[in-house]
Parts: structure tokens; sequence; C-alpha cells
């Protein structure tokens, strides 16, 4: 049987990246998917190819900032395939780097909406459907900035700080009705979230020089079998539990 057979999974931010590498691996191990992203058109193609392969899915855009969006993708979830066993919470943003006293109030603003109080209405609305079965995965992707001060600016730190916080408070609180909540924190992996930024000048003279200290940049297929792990019943064991992936940055 395939890890994931008959599992239901909800992925946020799958159009590509470290959630589309997730949304192909789930799906290649029986998953059903509810894939979710801001680019329409990304997320609809990602959907016909899955289902090309023989596997259920189903995808539609989604505003992690608004949670009237993120409402109506929770509902439509349960009211497709009848459950959420497994919630992937990867939709994230970069915030150029900017220190404290440089964010412009609308970039700290989107971040945390995005960041933060995306994965918390995805969280607060699965939670009554996983209770009411008593099983559940959720799995956050936070960072090694959900840890340390110099990974990324002010409102990206920030909130991976916060997902951290939310994720071992609930996965203490709701610890004995069967539902397990767990944070993978990567290093630098290959992916477009990066390429669109444009780095505020003192946030990336200060920050920049310990990327020289890492290992090697990890890939979203790699990320993709941590997942993978936290999904499965592997990990019965692991709640509030922070996987660290960085090839050993955080080591140094």
């Amino acid at each position: 049987m395939k890890t994931l057979q008959n599992k239901v999974a909800l992925i946020t931010g799958a159009a590509a990246g470290m959630g589309l590498a997730i949304a192909r691996l789930f799906a290649k191990e029986g998953a059903k998917l509810l894939l979710c992203d801001l680019d329409e058109e990304r997320v609809r193609a990602l959907q016909h190819s899955i289902e090309s392969e023989g596997a259920e899915a189903l995808a539609v855009r989604c505003d992690m900032a608004e949670a009237k969006e993120v409402e109506q993708l929770v509902q439509l979830c349960i009211d497709t395939f009848g459950s959420i066993d497994v919630l992937v919470n990867n939709a994230g943003i970069m915030d150029d780097f900017f220190p404290v006293d440089r964010v412009p109030p609308e970039t700290w603003k989107k971040v945390i909406d995005v960041n933060l109080n995306g994965p918390f209405h995805t969280m607060r609305l699965v939670l009554p459907e996983m209770l009411s079965r008593k099983s559940g995965s959720i799995i956050n992707i936070g960072s090694i900035g959900s840890h340390q001060g110099a990974r990324a600016g002010a409102a990206y730190t920030a909130s991976k700080h916060a997902l951290l916080g939310l994720t071992q408070n609930t996965a203490f609180l709701y610890a004995k009705d069967g539902i397990r909540c767990n944070l993978i924190a990567p290093g630098g992996v290959n992916t477009e979230i990066g390429l669109k930024m444009k780095p505020d000048p003192l946030g990336y003279e200060r920050i920049m020089p310990g990327a020289a200290n890492m290992p090697r940049m990890g890939e979203a297929t790699e990320i993709a079998q941590i997942a993978l792990f936290l999904a499965s019943e592997a990990s019965s064991l692991v709640n509030g539990a922070t996987i660290t992936a960085d090839a050993g940055w955080t080591a140094f």
C-alpha cells in the first residue's frame, strides 16, 4: 500500500518550489489533494499533470492573506473529499531584508498576513474536522529563520518565529486528540521565492556574509521527503518538533 493511500492533503503555495514537490510526492504516494496558490494558471496545470498520472487533485486560486478565501478553501476541501488528514502550510513570501526601522508598513502587513495569519486560519479551520476523527497531521513550513535572527529581514523573521510558537502550542494542546503539528525549517533551498526580491542595502550587507557558511543549497524534493515522513504514520511519535533541513548550516 502507498504511504498516503486515501489520505486527503491540503497544500498551500502548491504551484512552485517546495509546495509543488510536496504535491507531486504526496500524489505518488496515494493522497487526494486540494492544491491552492495565488498563481491560478500554474496550480491548475499542476492539477492536470497529477490527474494525468492517475491521482486525484483539485486546484484553486487562494490568497492566504485573505481570511475569507482561506475559509472557502478549507470548506471546499471538506466538501470535495470529505475530510482533511494532512495540512501543509507552505505558502510564504520574503521581505526584501528590511531592518525594522526601514520596513514599509504594507510590507510588514503582507508578510505577516501570508506567513503567519494564513497558517493560523487554515489550522483554526481544519482542527474541528480533525478533532471529529481524532486524527490529523499539520505540517508548517518554517525556516532556520524560525530560530535565528539574521537570515532575513525583520518581518520574515518575526513571522517565522511566531509560526514556530504556534506550531508548538498547537502540538501540545491537541496531542491527546490524535493531532500532530510539526515544523520543517529549511535553510537555503532552490525555489522561486527570492526571484522578485529587491534587497534593502543595509539588510543585505549585514545578512549575506553568513550565507558563506552554508554547506550547500537544498532541493525542493528533499523537503518533500521530510513532509512525507511527517504526514505518515512513520512519524506517529513526532509532535511539536522542528526538523531542520539546512545541510548543517546552523551547526556552524
